[in-house]
């Protein structure tokens, strides 16, 4: 019933933030520098701390989920994504150089929430069944929209400050998020379901 939920972000690409329906363009649009917008810098760094958190909080709660999966397919995309956070840990620490910033991490909130609904999700589900797994699936997948809706707006954020090195370096792993969001909704479409419905 949720399957048209998994592949809804599909396709999708960075949100071009000019509204051509009324002709006006908002402010967050208008080009502007580091230098010129001190605040919007502030945002954008604080912003970079809090998924630098997030991301490294992954790294650590990921290898739970593969512990518990019990499709092959699974535990091999949350296998194959525990890689890629790795390279998006690196990805920030870049950042930040760039920036010309330390490494710092901010508590990232929503993503403690999110990691925690997991384990709830794993509590209240029998080990080794095709139900475990597709709760897996769904909370990976909202954190995935989280790191996905993340990424997109400091994308556009970083081309609104003129950051162009670090803008792409957001953009590369934007398209990983996606392609991880898309894994994981082709898993349960072609595997998982299927042997749902032969446990009900």
């Amino acid at each position: 019933m949720f399957l048209g939920l998994y592949n809804q972000t599909k396709q999708s690409s960075p949100i071009n933030m000019k509204t051509k329906e009324t002709g006006s363009e908002p402010k967050f649009a208008t080009k502007t520098t580091k230098e010129d917008s001190p605040e919007l810098n502030e945002l954008f760094k604080d912003s970079i701390a809090d998924l630098y958190w997030a991301e490294n909080h992954l790294v650590k709660s990921l290898p739970k989920m593969i512990s518990v999966a019990t499709a092959p397919e699974l535990i091999n995309a949350i296998k194959s994504h525990l890689e890629e956070t790795k390279n998006h840990v690196t990805r920030l620490e870049q950042i930040f150089e760039l920036l010309g910033e330390k490494a710092i991490a901010k508590k990232c909130d929503a993503m403690e929430g999110l990691t925690k609904e997991a384990e709830g999700i794993v509590e209240s589900t029998e080990p080794g069944t095709a139900t475990r797994d597709v709760g897996i699936i769904l909370a990976s997948q909202k954190v995935e929209h989280y790191e996905i809706a993340s990424y997109n707006g400091l994308y556009q954020l970083a081309i609104t400050l003129g950051l162009k090195d670090v803008a792409e370096i957001l953009e590369q792993t934007l398209a990983e998020e996606k392609l991880a969001d898309n894994k994981l909704g082709d898993i349960a479409e072609n595997e998982i379901n299927y042997k749902v419905a032969e446990e009900a």
